[in-house]
């Protein structure tokens, strides 16, 4: 057996800000994926990821009581398929950001939910919420806490932007320039982050009142611009508020960003070969970098492992 292929996400804009209201948007991103796939001989990665999938049936059949009516799934199914030694092959690195949880979420929704919204009705603003809240409850199973928006982002594998917490639709982006000397690329901080630990962090920052301040005034503001700016191909406006929020970010969220690239994220701002911002929660994984000159970027990176995401 082997499902439908899912593919991890980038976040580009949105990180923290969404939380408090800010526009986002996010990318499928198709250079790594995952599948469900059985097996009678596992690995000890497959046999690890079957006993989580093992776990993750048992929380499903709980989600399914406590939340009557938002979902239902061929639980029996599931459970027959996970003691047939059912795993999620993935390529996916996990912890670093890019959504290796909301593809498995994504594949078990698409293979076992029974009365499922699918990927070719009309997704009305309804269906998108209803899918992220579902997506949402699933996923907490492995952060604690999910907005949906991965395993969203996994399962239709299209652009999302979100203009609120409450307003989502599925977009399109700027055609890609392969000839633009202009690049979106992920630096791979070689560490992985934990989610939970991170946004734990925010939360308690947040209950100063100058924290919440910036975040409005600035985090938000800079965010929301970078998202208009890329949508509408606004190059030269986009690089100026990234260079704001990179500042930002460099300024207030110091715990999120990995100690030893502090140096390189300030280099960044002061000489404006590239800009680097935080790729999901942070504290590891994947950092992203826009530049408008990525052989540039490259050489001020030299030794760092880079993956170019969108050419400008």
């Amino acid at each position: 057996m082997k499902g439908p292929l899912f593919y991890s996400k980038i976040l580009l804009f949105g990180e923290y800000g969404i939380i408090k209201d800010s526009k986002g948007l996010s990318i499928p991103y198709n250079f790594f994926k995952g599948a469900l796939k059985s097996n009678d001989n596992l690995s000890d990665q497959a046999s690890e990821s079957n006993k989580s999938l093992n776990d993750f049936a048992k929380y499903l059949r709980n989600l399914e009581k406590e939340e009557q009516g938002l979902v239902a799934f061929d639980l029996e199914a599931l459970e027959k398929d996970v003691a047939k030694g059912m795993y999620f092959d993935s390529s996916i690195p996990q912890g670093y950001g890019i959504g290796s949880s909301g593809a498995l979420v994504a594949a078990i929704y698409d293979k076992y939910a029974t009365d499922k919204i699918t990927v070719l009705e009309n997704l009305t603003r309804e269906k998108l919420l209803k899918l992220k809240e579902i997506f949402g409850k699933m996923e907490s199973f492995f952060h604690g806490k999910s907005s949906g928006l991965d395993p969203l982002n996994s399962y239709l594998s299209l652009p999302i932007l979100i203009n609120s917490k409450d307003n989502i639709e599925s977009t399109s982006i700027p055609s890609q320039n392969k000839e633009g000397k202009g690049a979106v690329f992920l630096l791979d901080s070689g560490m992985t982050g934990e989610t939970a630990p991170m946004v734990q962090i925010f939360m308690e920052k947040m209950k100063q009142e100058g924290f919440r301040n910036m975040i409005k005034t600035q985090f938000v503001k800079h965010t929301d611009a970078c998202v208009e700016d890329f949508l509408n191909g606004n190059v030269k406006s986009l690089f100026g508020n990234l260079k704001q929020l990179s500042h930002v970010a460099f300024d207030h969220f110091k715990p999120m960003i990995p100690s030893k690239f502090h140096k390189l994220w300030r280099q960044g701002i002061e000489t404006n070969d590239y800009y680097l911002k935080l790729c999901g929660s942070g504290g590891g994984g994947y950092i992203l970098g826009f530049t408008q000159d990525f052989d540039r970027a490259k050489k001020a990176l030299d030794g760092h492992k880079l993956e170019v995401v969108y050419h400008f």
